[in-house]
């Protein structure tokens, strides 16, 4: 005869094993004892290993249970249980633990109340190449489940900065280089005897207030820069946070205006923050000796923050491209402020493109450099897309190379008009009215600002 215990979930002689404090029993008459394999229960399992070496070794026992192994007693445990107990524990804040707490609260919740088996269980298994692959998969999760902490730490840092929820969720999504720096950094940390011994969390901590990156973020919104934004310029800085605020006090120091910080430094190239302030210095001294007023110079920048990507050299090769067509400091000053991409923005190699189209016209080097003086803009238009269909079109009612030149020199405003919604329209309005093609084009050639009034305010009314 034998109990079956479903509190122990073992059978047992019951000559041996006096059932006390045994909630649910059941009495089995069994002729054969060895019918009933023995189910090893799942929790203490050195009481179990002790009560089954007792009773195997009492004498006159009928059929002496084998000692199970360590590894036996243990219970598989699942894939999906093993990544829950990683994540755990590496959770930010736990509650105190006391016997009997599980841990079945979620990894994000911020009081995890569990009391964690040792991660050296996670790796236990009955097959050394399971074992094997098992490990080599936890250990590819680990980084990722250390940067979700990473987060959290960095979350905890900007709540007590007095961010808001919304807006720390949305800045820390952009911020994954950074959030990876804190985790390497934090990593390093550990070599340190005075870090040996500490946890990870503490050690992102010391590394994100070390950063001062809560008081930068505050303090550039504070000048009215967005989150994707301060996000940009985090990531571009390189760790290197002081950088963004040294430079954000030199952009200032140039009459650089507050709303305009932002687009100068996340557009001035991505090599912005390791240039020293002497380079950047003897740029704004180079322009400032060759017309381009220091006041001016904030107005400059924030146009063509490029202008601060190049070397001193490539600016001085820029600005003799003008001055060799005849620009003196004056023009050139006036120049670059009407227009500030003219020097920076686009490429020498565009830039001569441009003006030799523009000698086809029949105009000198110096015209052109006259003209670029006086309408600066023409630098922006495309050869492709505006001045062939425009040369095209004119050609198309009339007008010759002596013609066009004409219309360049007098408004060359002309040249950076859309054709199909600015030009178009007019010229069929004159047809409507009766002017005759070849009369449109001498018209056109004789008064080219014609082209530039507006069709329904001015044009209309008067006829």
């Amino acid at each position: 005869m034998f109990f079956s215990c479903k509190t122990y979930n073992l059978y047992l002689p019951c000559s041996s094993v006096p059932l006390r404090n045994s909630t649910s029993c059941t009495i089995f008459n069994c002729q054969n004892p060895n019918e009933h394999h023995s189910i090893l229960r799942k929790h203490n399992s050195k009481s179990t290993a002790y009560l089954l070496h007792h009773l195997s070794h009492k004498d006159g026992a009928p059929n002496p249970i084998p000692i199970p192994k360590p590894s036996e007693l243990q219970d598989p445990m699942p894939h999906e249980e093993k990544v829950k107990v990683l994540e755990l524990s590496l959770v930010r804040k736990r509650t105190p633990q006391f016997p009997g707490s599980i841990y079945a609260q979620s990894p994000s919740d911020s009081d995890v109340g569990s009391s964690l088996p040792p991660l050296r269980t996670l790796f236990q298994s009955s097959d050394d190449k399971d074992e094997e692959e098992e490990e080599k998969e936890m250990i590819m999760r680990a980084p990722d489940i250390r940067r979700k902490v990473t987060e959290e730490v960095f979350k905890e840092a900007m709540r007590k900065g007095k961010f808001g929820i919304t807006y720390t969720t949305n800045l820390v999504g952009r911020l994954s280089g950074f959030i990876d720096y804190v985790m390497i950094e934090a990593a390093n940390l550990k070599r340190l005897p005075e870090y040996s011994n500490s946890t990870f969390n503490l050690r992102a901590k010391i590394v994100i207030d070390d950063s001062k990156v809560v008081p930068l973020i505050r303090w550039l919104k504070h000048n009215a820069l967005s989150y994707p934004r301060i996000a940009k310029l985090i990531l571009m800085s390189s760790g290197k946070l002081e950088a963004v605020r040294s430079f954000v006090e030199w952009l200032k120091s140039v009459h650089v205006k507050g709303e305009f910080l932002g687009v100068v430094m996340v557009n001035a190239g991505e090599n912005i923050f390791q240039r020293s302030h002497v380079e950047l210095d003897e740029i704004v001294l180079y322009l400032e000796s060759n017309g381009v007023r220091r006041d001016w110079m904030g107005y400059v920048i924030s146009r063509c923050p490029q202008l601060l990507s190049y070397s001193l050299d490539e600016v001085k090769n820029r600005a003799q491209f003008y001055h060799d067509m005849g620009l003196n400091e004056k023009d050139f000053g006036t120049m670059v402020f009407d227009f500030p991409k003219v020097l920076g923005y686009y490429s020498l190699e565009e830039m001569n493109a441009k003006v030799n189209y523009l000698k086809e016209f029949g105009l000198q080097t110096k015209d052109v450099g006259t003209l670029l003086a006086f309408r600066p803009q023409l630098m922006a238009c495309s050869i492709e897309e505006q001045w062939k269909p425009l040369v095209k079109y004119l050609y198309y009612y009339g007008i010759t190379q002596d013609g066009m030149r004409r219309m360049l020199t007098i408004k060359p405003m002309v040249f950076c008009a859309d054709l199909r919604m600015t030009i178009v329209p007019k010229v069929r309005f004159f047809e409507d009215i009766g002017v005759r093609n070849d009369a449109i084009g001498n018209m056109l050639v004789k008064f080219p600002p014609l082209l530039t009034y507006s069709l329904n305010k001015k044009i209309r009314p008067v006829v």
